[in-house]
């Protein structure tokens, strides 16, 4: 653990508390029958994957869903159910964060779109009184700004060289299997996070623990 200097954290999951059942139920409620077309190759890859990359606006992105399920919800029907999987970005991990500040650069490397950004932007602001992602973490970087999303290489490439930072020395943690295996590749060291660990577990004042096993 000594060798670690700089910490990459992912976002939903790891510091944001997620429930992708929530935005099934409520697309049910609203009358959509179709739920497994969420599931479907074509919308992961041609509607959810380019709405990550910024390649859709929230506008078109919003017909697109439209097109899919055959019906005209309107614009804050589809955004409270997309944000309904959103749950909570705990005051504990809010303040791991602020500890583990104190002794490393830490990172955001988030896939994520502009509806869900707005949406826990205005959390952190008003629950946490950090006007930007950019305040809380050396730096933040959100894959709908970026127009680059994991796990491509291309993302974890452009973070390492915005910072000069050694993947010996760094360490990504996230809670998806694909995405460790791509930082891996790279040479960055990872920890996969898991139920029932929580970031929390990973530190003792700030400072990672040393019986973790990273790879």
């Amino acid at each position: 653990m000594k060798n670690i200097r700089n910490i990459i954290f992912d976002f939903g999951g790891v510091i944001l508390d997620i429930d992708p059942v929530q935005t099934l139920n409520q697309l049910k409620s609203l009358g959509v029958k179709d739920l497994d077309i969420f599931q479907s190759p074509e919308f992961q890859h041609e509607v959810m994957g380019k709405f990550e990359r910024g390649v859709l606006t929230p506008e078109v992105f919003r017909d697109k869903v439209r097109s899919f399920i055959g019906n005209s919800l309107c614009d804050q029907d589809i955004d409270d159910a997309w944000n309904a999987l959103l749950l909570d970005i705990p005051k504990e991990r809010i303040a791991v964060l602020e500890e583990v500040k104190k002794h490393y650069p830490i990172f955001l490397l988030s896939n994520s779109n502009e509806i869900h950004y707005d949406m826990y932007l205005r959390d952190l602001q008003l629950r946490f009184g950090y006007r930007e992602f950019d305040q809380l973490f050396t730096k933040a970087y959100f894959s709908f700004d970026l127009h680059l999303s994991k796990p491509d290489p291309e993302i974890f490439e452009f973070v390492m060289y915005q910072h000069k930072l050694n993947p010996e020395e760094t360490l990504f943690i996230d809670d998806t299997a694909e995405h460790i295996e791509s930082a891996k590749k790279l040479g960055i060291r990872t920890y996969h996070l898991q139920q029932p660990v929580r970031v929390r577990d990973l530190f003792t004042n700030g400072i990672l623990r040393t019986d973790l096993t990273i790879l």
